[in-house]
């Protein structure tokens, strides 16, 4: 599957469990820095450590959908490698794609600006991938999902205020639905928590296919 266990790094995370399954204590790993997955789990109900990957993301070339699926498995697998002891590890990626063409965070304000000036008016996908591994009986599941985004259209003074919050720079596409960019973003088709970065309801069938219920790895009280 392209990962293996292996001694965690010097200085690593100690272990942080969460959740139950048949009275074992199951130890639930998130392959991302985004604060918002974080969020996004933590009020769903899970109490994850997290552990960024640090993995190269700008060398995943092809549709867009399967980049961000790559991107993702690549995340959870670079992680699951450093445990030492079972886990489940959840790797995410988001990127859009706008007229078959692949953007992740913006490299400048410039750039923004330019994405920005090519979206309103119009929609785009905005495709999630996801990942979990259960590092204890090694198995592996991963897919994506789509999110159809219809812009507005700001004017260059409300565009002006967005680029200055430095909100662009840290998001795919250079907006996100929850935070300065929202009043900006007419509506959504699809799953919200996927535009955010985490399709709960994916993460739900994902699991099943590596044979384990969300449920379980809800925190304990």
């Amino acid at each position: 599957m392209g990962w293996r266990l292996s001694a965690p790094p010097s200085g690593s995370t100690a272990v942080v469990t969460t959740g139950h399954a048949g009275g074992v204590t199951i130890r639930l790993v998130l392959a991302s820095a985004s604060p918002t997955r974080l969020r996004l789990l933590r009020d769903a109900g899970f109490a994850p450590e997290v552990i960024v990957s640090g993995v190269t993301e700008d060398d995943v070339t092809g549709p867009t959908a399967e980049v961000a699926q790559r991107l993702a498995e690549r995340k959870a697998q670079a992680v699951a490698a450093t445990l030492p002891h079972p886990a489940v590890v959840v790797g995410a990626d988001t990127v859009l794609d706008v007229d078959g063409a692949t953007r992740g965070k913006p490299a400048s304000l410039d750039q923004a600006r330019s994405w920005w000036a090519s979206v309103a008016g119009r929609s785009a996908f905005l495709h999630s991938g996801l990942c979990v591994i259960d590092t204890g009986n090694r198995r592996q599941a991963s897919a994506v999902a789509t999110t159809i985004v219809h812009y507005g259209t700001p004017s260059e003074q409300e565009m002006d205020a967005y680029l200055a919050t430095g909100e662009a720079l840290a998001v795919a596409g250079g907006f996100t639905i929850d935070g300065y960019a929202a009043p900006f973003i007419e509506r959504i088709e699809g799953d919200h928590g996927n535009v955010l970065g985490l399709s709960l309801p994916l993460l739900r069938r994902l699991l099943a296919e590596i044979h384990l219920e969300i449920t379980s790895l809800w925190r304990t009280p």
